[in-house]
């Protein structure tokens, strides 16, 4: 069924279809094995109909935007990647304008193309690893903004076809969402945020102060973001660095220096040793503190 699927992808996609390739360089901390079969998608059509061209062969596929908030196995990934580039963007002045954005389009690049029109609302979302799909599917914030709260509404590809959802249909809570959690098959093929009408250079230097604030504490180089979710009260990073574990490595992979939350790689680094280093900050913070520390990070592949 594999060989036939592959057969169905290269006629509708061409040179678009590559087998046996190695994600890492698709990954924010360039980490992670080879998928067998790599699809680029570059458009919102051709995102659903490689979707649907999985689903027609009931085999599941993996979905690959930026490659942040995510940890694939030094084994990789068996089957289909569709990697999402899918970037087409369109603002929509007035009295209450909009953005609407495929989910392929990286969230940042967003977020500033928005400053200089003088559009206001997403200036959290400048400092945000990733891309739109991601951040609608996972919640994603920072500095007290979210996509709950700027998000109108989500074009939603299902196996009964393509369906706007309303902020509300996505359930949404912290770093998490119906579609996060939901069995059912669907997809995120794009999405529209509410603005606001202000000033170009009063909107930069917010961003530029919180782009700042953003380098001052968090670690540069290759990492996946916050690895776990904060606990309720409290921050991951402080328990982490609490616990003694700031600095801490397993082979390439280390618990940062900077800020406890984030794991860097050095270069060369095995996704099985960011997993014992996982392995080691919740069983560490569990004793010392009875805290569970939960992944933040969604760990995919094949994994021993």
């Amino acid at each position: 069924m594999t060989s036939i699927l592959t057969a169905d992808l290269r006629k509708r996609f061409s040179d678009q279809v590559q087998e046996n390739v190695l994600l890492a360089p698709y990954t924010s901390a360039r980490i992670g094995g080879p998928a067998d079969i790599l699809v680029s998608a570059r458009s919102a059509e051709e995102l659903a109909s490689a979707a649907q061209a999985c689903w027609d062969a009931n085999l599941p596929f993996t979905l690959l935007g930026g490659g942040s908030n995510l940890l694939i196995s030094d084994k990789g990934i068996r089957g289909v990647v569709i990697l999402n580039k899918a970037k087409a963007t369109e603002f929509r002045p007035g009295l209450k304008p909009t953005v609407w954005a495929e989910s392929g389009s990286v969230f940042s690049n967003l977020a500033h193309r928005a400053a200089a029109q003088g559009f206001s609302g997403l200036e959290w979302a400048a400092t945000v690893p990733g891309t739109i799909g991601g951040a609608v599917y996972g919640n994603a914030g920072a500095f007290g903004g979210e996509t709950a709260h700027d998000l109108l509404r989500a074009e939603v590809l299902t196996e009964a076809g393509r369906t706007w959802w309303p902020v509300e249909k996505l359930e949404y809570g912290y770093r998490t969402s119906l579609l996060k959690h939901a069995t059912g098959k669907a997809i995120i093929l794009s999405a529209e945020f509410r603005l606001t009408n202000g000033d170009s250079e009063t909107i930069k230097a917010t961003i530029s102060q919180l782009t700042l604030r953003r380098k001052s504490t968090q670690p540069p180089g290759a990492s996946m973001g916050s690895m776990f979710k904060n606990p309720p009260g409290d921050f991951s990073g402080r328990l982490i660095e609490a616990a003694g574990l700031k600095g801490m490595r397993i082979g390439n992979a280390e618990i940062s220096s900077i800020h406890g939350n984030f794991f860097v790689n050095h270069g060369e680094t095995l996704a099985e040793d960011v997993k014992l280093l996982i392995e080691l900050a919740q069983k560490t913070v569990k004793e010392q503190f009875g805290i569970d520390l939960e992944l933040e990070v969604e760990m995919i592949g094949e994994w021993k």
